[in-house]
């Protein structure tokens, strides 16, 4: 069995959703070939050729591709799919716009943020918000997966090195054209890359309540922020602090919740953080069922003098 994997990169690094994707994909053995599409990317090429586990590298050094545009990846990857079992790519925006039109041209169900592999044609996935986990098993002569990278361990990146392969597709579609993208530039760390993360909800009152609060917790412990969907919803802090299943699912090893109740779709989002650390003046909160520590009181009193003490 051979496994096409989709890189997650900006045309200047390799991104840590890939090193997930690469150990998923080993499990279902076989070798083991990255996609790199993009323009201007030799050095994520030799990143991912760098990676354990990989037997290969495919480049598509292409104009068309230097903003991963879908449209164009899509017919790119189908056509490889040739020589290829299964197409793996990580739960990340690009890999759920792209997954899903391959699988759609390949004429497949797509298996959609697996969290094991059971068998080659067997693998787990949460449903109903993540409070079940299902076990599917594909017939598909050709699997389409996308890997939720919390669930992964993250391939090395040395030790390997594969022979990097250059290839073609059908370039522009002329379909979409990029216009220009919003991105937020922070000092903190990457949110789903984040090894300590302090998020803060609705119970902050205010934007300037929740940075106020939240910032110099986080400062201190060199921590991502985040935020729970209603404090989002209410402005106290930008979409892409957003944690839950409608957010970003993250797995790091500290998560400081304050002023979350602890809804599903936040929990989907944080609970297999390894230790939670829950601050809520609600004993009765969803949060503290699965929270390590629980600190019961005022956030306002608590944040900073918990703050004071590191």
């Amino acid at each position: 069995m051979s496994t096409l994997v989709l890189a997650e990169h900006d045309n200047a690094e390799l991104k840590d959703a890939t090193l997930a994707a690469v150990t998923a994909a080993g499990q279902l053995g076989g070798d083991v070939h990255v996609l790199v599409a993009g323009h201007g990317c030799a050095a994520v090429a030799s990143a991912a050729a760098a990676v354990a586990g990989v037997a290969k590298v495919l480049v598509a050094d292409d104009a068309a591709h230097a903003d991963a545009l879908p449209e164009n990846l899509a017919p790119l990857i189908s056509g490889l799919m040739a020589g290829y079992d299964a197409f793996v790519a990580p739960a990340t925006s690009r890999g759920k716009n792209v997954a899903p039109r391959v699988a759609a041209a390949l004429d497949v169900a797509q298996i959609s943020e697996i969290l094991s592999v059971e068998a080659p044609d067997t693998f787990t996935r949460p449903i109903y918000a993540g409070n079940a986990i299902a076990t599917v098993q594909s017939s598909d002569a050709k699997k389409v997966i996308t890997v939720r990278g919390t669930a992964f361990a993250k391939a090395a990146t040395t030790g390997g090195s594969a022979a990097i392969e250059a290839v073609s597709g059908a370039g522009d579609a002329g379909t979409a054209s990029f216009v220009g993208a919003e991105l937020t530039k922070s000092a903190r760390p990457e949110l789903t890359a984040a090894k300590i993360i302090v998020s803060g909800g609705r119970a902050l009152g205010s934007s300037d309540k929740f940075h106020e609060y939240i910032d110099p917790l986080a400062d201190r412990l060199g921590a991502a922020v985040g935020a729970s969907r209603a404090a989002v919803d209410a402005g106290y802090a930008p979409n892409d602090y957003q944690v839950g299943q409608t957010g970003k699912i993250v797995a790091p090893e500290l998560y400081v919740a304050v002023g979350i109740s602890g809804a599903i779709q936040h929990l989907a989002g944080m609970k297999d953080s390894k230790i939670i650390v829950a601050i809520n003046k609600d004993e009765e909160a969803p949060i503290f069922q699965v929270a390590d520590v629980g600190l019961v009181g005022d956030l306002f009193t608590l944040v900073p003098e918990l703050t004071g003490k590191l």
